[in-house]
């Protein structure tokens, strides 16, 4: 048996923040937190830095000059190791709109490398479409786009292994209804994205099963006071959980801190909806079929301008939110740990740091700048 303790200035526990505590970890998994360890115990001692939870992406294209929807196994394993290096111990590869034959060759690669990978662990596979609209196509390929299949839909699922565990479609699209309650039976996460929804059809959306607002205010019908939108929707439906891009460039500061008062930061999914382009320099790249330019920290089409995801790191998204006073830091890693991974239903095996679970967790410094990582109680990660 391999039994040692942590300690640390700040233990950020599933419920509460420690202090002058010692977290136990016994062959990779959390064990009790405790004031007093047995004698001769081993102690690895962070001083003044602080213990949190492993972060989980559940919406993120690439990293590092790789992207989901290269089909290639040695780029998903350098996206795994390059996570790290943003706090990540658990992602959801997640694709782009593509062929049909395509999307079910990524879905089939990403399976067969799941248990290859040695940096951040791969828990599911998030599908970001084909089922869109045109009109908030944001920087996905409206040629490919069409309505919600089962059959389809099946087909990947088989050739994932069951991996794909969040879909995101548009509400509005024909049989999507009918599509959202079937998947959502199979216990598969539907999520509402890159729609011109009504509020009245989104809502329907969320009545049928839909329980993710993908990029909140982003790819999306905007609010008003007369038509809320699908903006609305996200804000009216407590039960769901919106996510946000927190890189300053995709949503004002304003509206993020409207949102989370409004949902409760429980309900909101840090995301950074990465592209290749993340942990690179600015120049030039592509997302999909697309050219992008990244300029000033974000990453444009270069044909209209228009935001191409991004290249925030997950860890500097809890430190935007904190530096904006919107949370504290303590709901802020939750942001970006145990409510995505509840999200989509696999707060079971990470999100949190919690007994019985897998020993990935960060450590930082006093400013949330990330010192180090850790996966089943090895470190991994060291600045």
């Amino acid at each position: 048996m391999n039994q040692f303790f942590i300690t640390a200035e700040k233990i950020f526990l599933e419920e509460t923040v420690e202090t002058h505590s010692y977290l136990e970890i016994v062959d990779g998994i959390f064990g009790d937190c405790v004031k007093e360890v047995p004698e001769g115990a081993k102690i690895i001692d962070f001083g003044d830095k602080w213990i949190g939870p492993g972060l989980v992406d559940t919406h993120i294209h690439g990293f590092l000059n790789h992207d989901v929807m290269d089909n290639d196994t040695e780029g998903i394993k350098e996206i795994s190791k390059g996570l790290l290096s943003c706090g990540v111990t658990s992602f959801l590869p997640t694709t782009l709109t593509s062929s049909s034959e395509l999307l079910g060759k990524v879905a089939h690669t990403i399976a067969e490398v799941k248990d290859e990978v040695e940096g951040a662990k791969i828990q599911g596979i998030f599908f970001e479409g084909p089922y869109f609209t045109e009109e908030h196509k944001g920087a996905q390929n409206p040629i490919y786009f069409t309505h919600p299949s089962i059959e389809e839909f099946d087909e990947w699922q088989t050739q994932a292994n069951g991996l794909i565990n969040k879909i995101a479609l548009a509400p509005e699209k024909e049989g999507a209804l009918a599509f959202i309650s079937e998947v959502t039976k199979k216990g598969v996460t539907v999520a509402l994205a890159h729609s011109d929804a009504t509020y009245e059809e989104a809502k329907k959306g969320v009545e049928h099963g839909g329980s993710i607002f993908v990029h909140t205010f982003n790819g999306m019908s905007g609010f008003t006071h007369r038509e809320p939108g699908m903006v609305g929707c996200a804000m009216a439906s407590r039960e769901a959980y919106g996510e946000l891009i927190c890189d300053g460039h995709h949503v004002h500061p304003t509206a993020v801190d409207i949102l989370v008062n409004v949902k409760t930061p429980e309900k909101i999914a840090l995301i950074t909806d990465c592209m290749r382009a993340g942990g690179m320099p600015e120049g030039h790249y592509h997302l999909g079929e697309f050219p992008v330019k990244v300029e000033n920290g974000a990453a444009r089409l270069e044909s209209n301008g228009s935001l191409a995801g991004s290249v925030l790191t997950l860890i500097g998204g809890v430190k935007n939110v904190v530096d904006w006073n919107v949370a504290t830091v303590f709901d802020a890693l939750k942001m970006a740990s145990l409510a995505p991974a509840k999200s989509v239903g696999i707060d079971d095996v990470c999100g949190s740091i919690k007994k019985g679970k897998a020993a990935d967790f960060i450590v930082l410094d006093n400013q949330l700048e990330l010192c180090k990582t850790y996966l089943d109680g090895e470190e991994k990660y060291t600045k």
